[in-house]
């Protein structure tokens, strides 16, 4: 069962298009959301958000169209940005009036548990908060009334390894209820190797795959050889190739045919998320 469904999503810009977009997003899982800087991420949750109006296509969650039914959408989902968009004058505590009466399901006492966690003050100017407390901000709001959708628009860039770490953990503690299902927007491609089930990946404007993790990773190789393998064939075997005076280390994302053609003569080893980004971006994409 999907919790969200993208079909055929187009947006056009003067610079940029997010090109005839189709994925979902299996409920019940986390999902990460990978691709370089200006690859579309932003402008597909902001579409999922109806933050911005699609200019083609179908986006459906929880099996309703997200246009027409916007508010009680929005009221099931729980979203963290990169960026603070709180009213930096307000306190915690101001902040928590303003908001709550918005959700139905709003739990004072969840809320309070999380601001104890993070020794969040309460009747402090949320300008004056470090990087890393308006992060814990951002998630005590958008976890405090039970969402079924967590949307996470790079929620640990420019914070250290150990909270980076224990945001992980409380997501990790959420998806313990199976009925959760977590979007998690990610250049740290680390974090979603830990943590995440599926991954998809946009490449400008693009959809290169959107599969479960595990199978991904045993599809993708990087393989390293003789230069004097190479020919205008077996580059094609490849994702891109990175060449070297010495030979050269390239992507596959089919290990089976790539075997089939190179047999023993290259060493082929697992790769990371961080592998399978840089080298679809640095190079022509075959898939």
């Amino acid at each position: 069962m999907n919790t969200v469904e993208l079909m055929n999503v187009t947006k056009k810009y003067k610079n940029f298009t997010l090109n005839n977009v189709s994925f979902s997003i299996k409920k019940g899982y986390i999902t990460g959301f990978i691709g370089e800087n200006g690859a579309g991420k932003s402008t597909t949750i902001k579409l999922i958000m109806n933050l911005i109006k699609r200019d083609s296509g179908d986006i459906r969650i929880f099996g309703d169209d997200n246009l027409q039914h916007s508010t009680k959408i929005k009221e099931r989902i729980g979203f963290v940005y990169d960026e603070n968009y709180f009213y930096e004058e307000l306190t915690i505590k101001e902040l928590r009036r303003i908001i709550a009466p918005f959700y139905s399901k709003w739990d004072d006492h969840l809320f309070q548990q999380y601001i104890d966690m993070f020794e969040l003050p309460m009747n402090q100017r949320i300008k004056s908060f470090s990087k890393g407390m308006k992060m814990k901000t951002s998630i005590v709001f958008a976890l405090a009334h039970h969402p079924d959708f967590i949307i996470m628009d790079e929620p640990t860039s420019g914070l250290d390894p150990i909270f980076r770490r224990e945001i992980l953990d409380i997501f990790h503690d959420v998806m313990l209820d199976e009925e959760k299902t977590i979007f998690f927007s990610s250049h740290i491609t680390t974090d979603l190797d830990r943590i995440a089930d599926y991954i998809t990946f946009i490449h400008k404007g693009n959809i290169i795959f959107s599969q479960e993790k595990d199978i991904l990773l045993e599809r993708y190789s990087i393989v390293k050889g003789d230069k004097q393998l190479l020919d205008d064939d077996t580059k094609n075997e490849f994702v891109s190739i990175r060449q070297t005076s010495v030979g050269f280390e390239a992507l596959t994302s089919n290990t089976q045919k790539t075997k089939a053609v190179f047999g023993d003569d290259v060493l082929y080893e697992k790769p990371s998320l961080e592998d399978i980004m840089y080298f679809t971006s640095k190079g022509d994409i075959h898939v």
